[in-house]
């Protein structure tokens, strides 16, 4: 069934000319810049639309390797883009699927203490979650535990009943058909290797400077644009890097590895089955996570990539372990964005730079989980800056 939607859903190439020209042009191919390519020629219809993405399928890199879960927001600091963000972009993603009858299961979530010490950070994250607009959220005890999760064990959960899961790839290919339908162009195959000022106007071409950034690929092609928007995700630092923005933050890539429960042991979980967070580490713990496809993960570990792309253990890089080997920063975290101190960028980060190069591109430097789930909010939000920045 999903091979076959996927199959419905794949993009016929298209070719750069060699005048090819446009207003906006979006780099990179996941569920961000798709989400945001979206949102853009929906609101600007009279304008033109390219999106770029280095691969020969969309979608293929963090948002084809995610564990797949519809965050409701308890986790994130109140106030903060990561919370409004999330909170929001749940409620649009619900909506999106019904609308595009995607398949999802809202199959819930417990957050679970094991131990005493754990229930005032329990109570804490159920104090912050209502801050943050979750709804429904309730903490219950270990019979009611057991009611939800029979084979869960626990003195105390937080439960989150609009925690679900869904397949973010079909769902971002799904953005990218709109963006295709609404009349915008995906070119792949195009990795961008440098993005600079024109000098002067295309052979043959009467309308001057009208288009005066040029983003070259790495195999030589050209597309003119007025305005550049990026979404690299791993590759985020790099493309501002060539833009002649600022370096930083860095991106230091951390794998997170999975185990999957044996099929017939998969009745032992229903819903999403996390730990409460330790404070002394920057992510979530270890939890079960159920799969659109019936099957159950149990992860993910953290462990430094040598690859920024490398999925399998022993995929390396020189230049990208060289660079994750000589920033400074902390230990035993999963994939993050790092500030000049070492320290972690906890929420988004959106930037461009000065001059007429840098004041005409909007760089994405930092979308880390849960942009999956907040990636239609994010869009609403970037779309709001662009036409901020560039009078749109």
């Amino acid at each position: 069934m999903r091979a076959a939607v996927l199959k419905r859903l794949r993009f016929a190439p298209v070719r750069l000319q060699h005048r090819s020209a446009c207003d906006v042009a979006v780099v990179g191919g996941g569920i961000v810049g798709l989400a945001s390519a979206r949102e853009l020629i929906l609101r600007h219809p009279n304008l033109t639309f390219t999106l770029l993405e280095k691969e020969k399928e969309l979608a293929l890199h963090q948002t084809g390797h995610n564990s797949g879960v519809i965050h409701s927001g308890i986790y994130y600091t109140p106030g903060s883009l990561k919370a409004r963000l999330c909170v929001r972009g749940a409620s649009l993603a619900y909506s999106y699927c019904d609308q595009k009858t995607i398949s999802y299961r809202k199959c819930g979530k417990l957050i679970v203490a094991v131990e005493r010490e754990e229930i005032p950070r329990l109570k804490a994250l159920y104090e912050r979650g209502l801050k943050n607009n979750v709804k429904e959220l309730r903490l219950i005890d270990g019979r009611a535990i057991r009611e939800r999760e029979p084979y869960c064990r626990g003195i105390m959960a937080l439960d989150s009943p609009h925690t679900g899961i869904v397949d973010w790839r079909l769902v971002a290919l799904t953005y990218g058909k709109d963006f295709q339908d609404a009349g915008g162009s995906i070119v792949t195959g195009f990795e961008a290797s440098d993005i600079t000022m024109a000098t002067e106007s295309p052979a043959g071409n009467s309308e001057g400077l009208k288009f005066p950034l040029v983003i070259r690929s790495s195999k030589g092609e050209e597309l003119r644009c007025r305005f550049v928007l990026t979404c690299g995700g791993l590759y985020s630092d790099r493309l501002s890097e060539i833009s002649g923005c600022s370096s930083e933050p860095r991106i230091v890539p951390f794998r997170g590895d999975y185990l999957v429960l044996k099929p017939e042991k998969n009745y032992l979980i229903k819903g999403n089955i996390y730990p409460v967070p330790d404070p002394r580490f920057p992510f979530l713990g270890v939890h079960f996570t159920p799969r659109m496809d019936g099957s159950v993960w149990l992860g993910p570990n953290a462990v430094l990539a040598f690859k920024r792309e490398g999925y399998n253990l022993y995929d390396f890089n020189a230049k990208d372990f060289t660079d994750a080997l000589s920033f400074r920063g902390p230990s035993g975290v999963r994939a993050q964005a790092l500030d000049p101190e070492g320290n972690l960028v906890d929420d988004f980060v959106f930037d461009g730079g000065v001059g007429e190069l840098g004041s005409r591109v909007l760089h994405v430097r930092n979308a880390p989980s849960p942009a999956a789930t907040s990636s239609l909010a994010i869009a609403e939000m970037i779309a709001d800056e662009l036409e901020a920045r560039f009078n749109l």
